[in-house]
């Protein structure tokens, strides 16, 4: 093990109740005959409350990983554990309900419906959710209480971002999983979206996994997994994770 790194499925000491445990996940991908391996045997083990940062260039299996886990996608073998449900074999209708009940996703594109306004593209998700909070109050945790009645046209690209941050939170999933959240926007917009991220996280203890191809964002999280040509390479824990507004940009 690298001096000062936790191995793939070392938790950290201040762990909490596991929430995923992965062990030897794989998955190939077959054009033709064309194979490609996007995981090639990922261990794992995610605990409730965290903020993870997935670090790592394009193509090396970040978004793959992060579709297994929402279950979005199935791995081509190894196991998968939510809890004590093997979520590998569970069927399309138990991972539908997964999806809509435990985990909320971001993604770079903020796919609002445009005819809805900030609080009317909440209520979506509130509307079919088991234990939601009030759409306002979503959208008061991301900062746009003074925003609720306008449409995505009238919002600026982090605005709406924060929006799809809402939308997702809005149901109190225990999972968040966002999928390079600030990569469609400038420096100043993304910090305003990760510190929503961060806030959510602190306030309503959501594991949450963050991917991104820029090491800058490693200090704002507990853990940082390293990703390169589908493994982990190595895992840090943070002692202190900064404030995303003291991150040198």
């Amino acid at each position: 093990m690298i001096p000062g790194h936790a191995s793939p499925t070392e938790a950290p000491a201040t762990a909490k109740r596991l929430v995923y445990c992965a062990r030897g996940l794989t998955k190939v991908y077959r054009t033709g005959e064309v194979e490609v391996r996007a995981l090639a045997g990922v261990d794992l083990d995610l605990h409730e409350g965290q903020l993870v940062v997935l670090l790592g260039a394009s193509g090396s299996g970040k978004s793959t990983l992060l579709n297994i886990l929402g279950g979005l996608d199935i791995p081509s073998s190894g196991s998968l554990h939510y809890h004590d449900t093997e979520l590998t074999h569970s069927d399309e209708a138990f991972l539908t309900r997964f999806r809509r009940d435990s985990v909320g996703f971001v993604f770079q594109f903020y796919n609002l419906i445009p005819s809805l306004t900030a609080r009317e593209n909440v209520s979506l998700i509130t509307d079919i959710s088991v234990n939601p909070i009030a759409p306002e109050e979503a959208l008061a945790l991301v900062g746009l209480q003074d925003r609720m009645d306008h449409f995505p046209s009238q919002l600026s690209g982090g605005e709406q971002q924060r929006v799809a941050i809402a939308r997702a939170i809005a149901k109190q999933p225990e999972v968040l999983l966002c999928d390079e959240p600030t990569g469609a926007l400038d420096v100043r917009t993304g910090v305003q979206v990760l510190s929503a991220i961060q806030r959510v996280n602190q306030e309503l203890g959501t594991l949450t996994l963050l991917i991104t191809h820029n090491a800058v964002l490693a200090k704002m999280a507990d853990r940082v997994i390293h990703v390169s040509d589908g493994q982990i390479t190595h895992i840090e824990t943070n002692a202190h994770r900064l404030p995303v507004s003291e991150l040198s940009w």
